[in-house]
C-alpha cells in the first residue's frame, strides 16, 4: 500500500508537469550535438533547490534520460551521436534514413529507448540492493578488461577491417591520454603546450571526429541529404510495433545488457550499446545486414542505452557511487538537500526515493508520444531543410555544442583540428568509432591498468592480479570471442563475397572510400594509402613512446604499452599493404567536390581560430553566409537568398543570446561581439 501511495505522489500535477517539460528539454538538448545531459541537468540543478526534493530529482532524471534518447535523433538524421550513448545508432540508423526509413528508424528508436528505460526504471524499484552489490564486486582489474572488451567490441563491428579497427582504438587511448594522468600526475603527450594540460575533452572530439566529415561529404554532390519518397508515411506505428514485437527478445536482452552495465560506475551507454549491439548482430539470423541498415540494430542500441540511466541510478542510490557524471550531479543535489545516501535511504528517506522512481518510470513512458511527436517534426524539418541552410546550421551547432561545455575556444579548434583528422582517415578506411570508443574509455582502462600495475607488484602476483580473478577471465574470455569473431566471419565469407560489416555499410555509394578486396587470383599491388598510414602511425607510435621516457612508473606504464601496441599493429598494417590486401583509397575526386570541400574545410578553419579576436557572432554569421553560398549547388532567386540570409541571422542571433543571456557563457567578444 505505500508503494501506491508514492506512486500517488508521483502522479501529482506539478509532478507530471515536471516529468513532461523534462522529458521535451532533455531530448532537445540530446539531439543536438555537443549540449549533453551532463550540461542539462548541471545547468538546472540549482533551480530544483527551491522544489520538494522528490519533485527536484524528477525534473532531473526526466532531462537525463529524454537527452539520453534525444541523442537518436542526430545518429539517425545527421549521422553524428547526439551522445556518446548513441554512438553504435549511427551504424544502422543513418543508412536507413539514406534509404527513405528516417521516420521508421526514429518511431523504433522511440520504442526501444521507452522499453529499455522502463526495464531499467523497474530494475531500479524492485532489485537496488541486490544489484548493487554486483558493482561491489568489480576492483580494478575488472574495469580495466570491462573497457578492453569496450573496444574489442568495435573489432567485431569492424568484420574485413579489423586491423585498422585496433589501430583507430588505439589512436584514442593516446588522446585520452593527453594532459595530467589519471594516477600519478604526470604531464604526458603535450607538445610543451600548456593548453593540452587539461587533455582532449570528449565531447569536442566526437563532435569533430563525426560531424565535421559529415559536413565536408555534404557538399561533395547535388542529391540531397536524404530521401524523401516514404516520408507521407508518418510515424509507420504499426510497422514499427510489428518489427519490435518480432524482435522482442532482441529488446529483453539489450534492456538486461543496458541495466547491468549501468549499474558499472564509469561505464556507461556507450559500452552497453556496442555489447549489445555486437549480441544482437550475433544473435540475428540476419547479421549481414547489420551496418546496412537493419532495425534490429537500432532498437538494440537505444534500448541498452536508456536501460542503463535506471541501472546508473542503483549505485547512486545504494552506494553513494555515481554510474555516470549526471548521475554525479544529481548525487551532490541530493546531498545539499541533507539527503544521506546508502542502504538506509529506501527507508529513512522512503517517500522521496521511491516518488523519485516512480517519477522516472512516469518520465520515461511520457517519452512515447513526446519523442514521436518531436520526431516526426525533426525528420520532416531535415528533410524539408535545403542543403544550403543545412550545411551551415550544422557547422554552427558543432561550434556552439563544442565550445559550451567549458566556454572554452581551444575545445572548438580542437573539434576542429579532429575532425579534418577524423575526414583524411575515413579516405584510408579508418572510422571515427574505434577512436571515439578509445578517447571515452581511457581514462578508465589506464586506472584499471594502473592500480591493478601497482597491487600486483605490491602483492607479488601481477599476473594474478590481471588473470587470476573470475569476473576477469569471463571478461576476457568475452573480449578474446569478440576478437576472434570478425576473423571466422570473413573465413565464412572467403566463398560468398560481400560488402564487409563495417559501421556505415553504405559507403559504397555515398563515401569514396572501397571497401572490398582486391581480387583472390589477380595480381596483388602495394596499397600505398595503407602503407603511408602505417608508416606515420608507426612514427606516432615512437613518438609517444620516447615521451614516456622520464615519467613515473604510475604514469609510463599504460602509454608505454598502448605505444609499443600500436607500433606493432601499424607495422602489420604495412605489411598487408605491400602484399595488396585491406581498404583502399578510391579514384581521386571530381574537381568540382574537392574545390567545394577545400573552400568550405578553409572557412569552416578560418572561422574558429578567428573567432577569439573577432568574436563570435560577426565570425559566426560571416561564416554562415560563405557555408551558405559553398553549398548551394542550383542557381536560385535573389528573393530565396534574402530568406536565407535573415535565417542565417535569426540562427545566429538565437544561439548568441541563448549562451550569453540564458547560460550566462563566456562568449569570446574580440572586437566586436
Amino acid at each position: 500500500m505505500e508503494l501506491l501511495g508514492y506512486f500517488l505522489d508521483a502522479l501529482t500535477p506539478l509532478n507530471l508537469a515536471l516529468a513532461l517539460v523534462g522529458v521535451v528539454l532533455g531530448t532537445v538538448i540530446g539531439a543536438l550535438p555537443g549540449l549533453s545531459a551532463t550540461m542539462a541537468v548541471a545547468v538546472l540543478v540549482p533551480f530544483t533547490f527551491s522544489m520538494d526534493p522528490a519533485s527536484g530529482l524528477i525534473a532531473l532524471g526526466a532531462i537525463y534520460t529524454g537527452a539520453i534518447y534525444g541523442g537518436a535523433f542526430a545518429a539517425i538524421l545527421v549521422n553524428t551521436p547526439g551522445t556518446p550513448s548513441s554512438i553504435a545508432t549511427t551504424f544502422d540508423g543513418y543508412p536507413m534514413a539514406r534509404r527513405g526509413d528516417g521516420g521508421l528508424a526514429v518511431t523504433l528508436a522511440t520504442l526501444a529507448s521507452v522499453c529499455g528505460g522502463i526495464v531499467g526504471a523497474l530494475a531500479l524499484l524492485f532489485l537496488a540492493p541486490p544489484l548493487a552489490r554486483v558493482a561491489l564486486a568489480f576492483g580494478p582489474p575488472e574495469y580495466f578488461w570491462l573497457a578492453i572488451f569496450g573496444l574489442t567490441l568495435i573489432a567485431a563491428l569492424s568484420v574485413g577491417n579489423t586491423l585498422k579497427g585496433l589501430i583507430g582504438a588505439c589512436l584514442g587511448l593516446l588522446l585520452s591520454m593527453v594532459g595530467v594522468a589519471v594516477v600519478g600526475g604526470d604531464v604526458r603527450l603535450t607538445g610543451g603546450l600548456p593548453a593540452f594540460l587539461g587533455g582532449i575533452d570528449v565531447v569536442s572530439a566526437l563532435i569533430g571526429l563525426y560531424c565535421v566529415p559529415v559536413i565536408l561529404d555534404l557538399v561533395a554532390t547535388r542529391a540531397a541529404h536524404l530521401k524523401v519518397e516514404l516520408d507521407d508515411r508518418g510515424y509507420r506505428l504499426r510497422e514499427a510495433f510489428g518489427i519490435a514485437w518480432a524482435s522482442k527478445f532482441n529488446v529483453a536482452r539489450s534492456s538486461v545488457i543496458g541495466t547491468v552495465v549501468g549499474i558499472l560506475p564509469g561505464a556507461g551507454g556507450s559500452i552497453a550499446g556496442l555489447v549489445s549491439y555486437t549480441e544482437a548482430r550475433r544473435a540475428s539470423t540476419r547479421s549481414a545486414n547489420f551496418g546496412k541498415g537493419e532495425p534490429d540494430g537500432v532498437i538494440a542500441t537505444e534500448a541498452a542505452n536508456n536501460a542503463t540511466v535506471g541501472g546508473g541510478f542503483i549505485p547512486t542510490l545504494v552506494l553513494g557511487i555515481p554510474g555516470t557524471p549526471p548521475d554525479a550531479i544529481i548525487l551532490g543535489a541530493l546531498l545539499v538537500q541533507g539527503i544521506k545516501i546508502g542502504p538506509q535511504l529506501f527507508t529513512s528517506e522512503a517517500n522521496i526515493v521511491y516518488t523519485f522512481i516512480y517519477g522516472l518510470l512516469i518520465a520515461t513512458i511520457l517519452m512515447l508520444p513526446a519523442g514521436l511527436l518531436i520526431g516526426r517534426y525533426a525528420y520532416r524539418s531535415i528533410i524539408a531543410f535545403p542543403k544550403s541552410l543545412l550545411v551551415p546550421t550544422i557547422a554552427f551547432l558543432t561550434v556552439v555544442g563544442s565550445f559550451a561545455i567549458n566556454s572554452n575556444v581551444l575545445d572548438v579548434q580542437m573539434m576542429f583540428v579532429l575532425g579534418i583528422v577524423g575526414w583524411v582517415l575515413n579516405r584510408y578506411g579508418f572510422q571515427p568509432s574505434p577512436i571515439v570508443l578509445g578517447l571515452v574509455l581511457g581514462q578508465i582502462a589506464e586506472q584499471g591498468f594502473v592500480q591493478t600495475y601497482l597491487i600486483g607488484n605490491a602483492t607479488g602476483n601481477l599476473l594474478g592480479m590481471y588473470f587470476g580473478r573470475p569476473i576477469s577471465i569471463g571478461i576476457i574470455l568475452a573480449a578474446l570471442l569478440s576478437l576472434g569473431y570478425p576473423f571466422y566471419a570473413e573465413w565464412r565469407m572467403k566463398k560468398k563475397p560481400r560488402q564487409p560489416l563495417t559501421e556505415i555499410a553504405m559507403q559504397a555509394e555515398s563515401h569514396p572510400v572501397r571497401t572490398d578486396r582486391a581480387p583472390q587470383d589477380g595480381p596483388r599491388t602495394t596499397d600505398r594509402g595503407a602503407l603511408i598510414a602505417g608508416a606515420a602511425f608507426v612514427a606516432l607510435g615512437a613518438v609517444a613512446l620516447a615521451n614516456t621516457t622520464g615519467l613515473s612508473p604510475m604514469g609510463s606504464v599504460f602509454p608505454r604499452a598502448i605505444s609499443i601496441l600500436l607500433i606493432l599493429l601499424s607495422a602489420g598494417l604495412m605489411v598487408l599493404s605491400v602484399t595488396g590486401r585491406g581498404v583502399r583509397a578510391s579514384p581521386p575526386e571530381a574537381a568540382e567536390t574537392s574545390r567545394r570541400r577545400s573552400l568550405l574545410g578553409a572557412v569552416f578553419g578560418l572561422w574558429v581560430f578567428v573567432m577569439p579576436y573577432l568574436g563570435f557572432a560577426v565570425t559566426g554569421l560571416a561564416a554562415f553566409l560563405g557555408m551558405m553560398v559553398i553549398a548551394e549547388h542550383d542557381s536560385t532567386s535573389r528573393l530565396v537568398w534574402l530568406r536565407r540570409v535573415l535565417i542565417a541571422l535569426g540562427v545566429v542571433g538565437l544561439f548568441w543570446l541563448l549562451m550569453a543571456r540564458v547560460l550566462l557563457l563566456r562568449m569570446p567578444a574580440g572586437l566586436y561581439f
